[in-house]
């Protein structure tokens, strides 16, 4: 699931600009300098963002509409598949990341649940509350797709855990919507049949590859 941010307002500190205005010119070479390290960090992480993004399946790749499969057992296998999932999943600039997303069949996702990395095997929502949230999602295999969706506020969700044991966890948002975002990657399920008709329509223009001017 791609990390979805919500735009805060910030208060103007204009009078402070003229209580240091005689450091203006003192610190202006320092601001260039800091400005550009900035920028190029910035460039460095997006970057590696597409880099990360051409590692995961996007929008059209049969895989991603198949179901993924019981883990039997949670071997060393399966720790380094989540293991590459969690980091890819950061260097995409997500928040959870199914395994089919990466091409694998397997019933295996990781999200971040209050700033901490988590994996679930076979995992099952054993419980839903009654109330429904509607907001927009996006999908690291969808890229620049933003559609409404209905999710259940809270959720329990069971399986195992990166070493094989149980766990069972009680979620409400933003990780309840992101844990059944992924569950819904593991049974071939994506965003675009959650939302409604005319967001579906929307997204699958940006979906559609455009024309290339001049090209016949």
């Amino acid at each position: 699931m791609a990390e979805h941010e919500h735009d805060h307002d910030h208060d103007d500190h204009e009078h402070g600009a003229d209580e240091h205005g005689d450091h203006e010119h003192g610190d202006e070479h320092g601001a260039d300098e800091h400005g550009a390290a900035e920028q190029e960090a910035a460039f460095e992480r997006e970057a590696r963002r597409m880099v990360a993004l051409a590692r995961i399946r996007q929008y059209g790749d049969a895989v991603l509409r198949m179901k993924a499969r019981e883990v039997e057992e949670v071997d060393d296998d399966v720790r380094r598949l989540a293991e590459r999932m969690t980091a890819l999943m950061h260097e995409a600039q997500g928040v959870g990341l199914a395994a089919t997303q990466v091409g694998v069949l397997q019933r295996v996702f990781v999200f971040v649940d209050e700033g901490e990395d988590r994996v679930l095997v076979n995992p099952v929502i054993t419980k839903r509350s009654k109330d429904i949230e509607l907001d927009d999602e996006g999908c690291l295999s969808l890229r620049e797709v933003l559609v409404p969706v209905e999710r259940s506020v809270e959720v329990t969700i069971e399986g195992l855990d990166e070493n094989g044991r149980p766990v069972a966890l009680e979620l409400g948002l933003p990780s309840s919507r992101i844990v059944q975002h992924e569950l819904d990657h593991l049974d071939g399920v994506l965003i675009l049949d959650r939302t409604d008709e005319e967001s579906r329509r929307a997204a699958f223009g940006k979906l559609r590859p455009q024309p290339v001017l001049g090209s016949r």
